[in-house]
């Protein structure tokens, strides 16, 4: 079992967690095959509240990704565009079991002093 903690905007995190948001994009595929991600809130939450389950991968064009995950990107079409302009391949991250903590943890709690950029990979 592979897992990453990864910084995502809260108001992404609000739409994985009502199931509005049901896939992550990224540019690059992870070098790891991964199947949890550690939701770490950034600012101003700062705090780690959940965790997700990876069910499949998707990895395509942009033009194919967001027609495969659209009704469930939880962002417009507009900011999908600027976010991978000039980019040739997107990567989603189907999201299965979502699980919100009952009490967020602080990053040292995964050993961590500072948040990711974007992900580090969790022993």
């Amino acid at each position: 079992m592979t897992r990453i903690l990864m910084s995502i905007k809260p108001e992404y995190i609000d739409k994985i967690f009502d199931g509005s948001k049901k896939f992550e994009y990224r540019k690059t595929l992870y070098r790891q095959n991964i199947d949890t991600i550690i939701m770490y809130s950034t600012y101003p939450v700062m705090r780690v509240v959940g965790e997700i389950q990876i069910t499949s991968i998707i990895e395509d064009t942009p033009d194919t990704v967001w027609q495969k995950t659209k009704d469930f990107s939880g962002i417009t079409k507009q900011f999908f565009d600027k976010y991978y302009n000039g980019k040739n391949q997107a990567i989603a991250y189907k999201i299965g079991k979502v699980t919100k903590y009952n009490k967020p943890l602080k990053l040292s709690d995964f050993g961590l002093t500072h948040a990711p950029q974007s992900f580090v990979y969790i022993k």
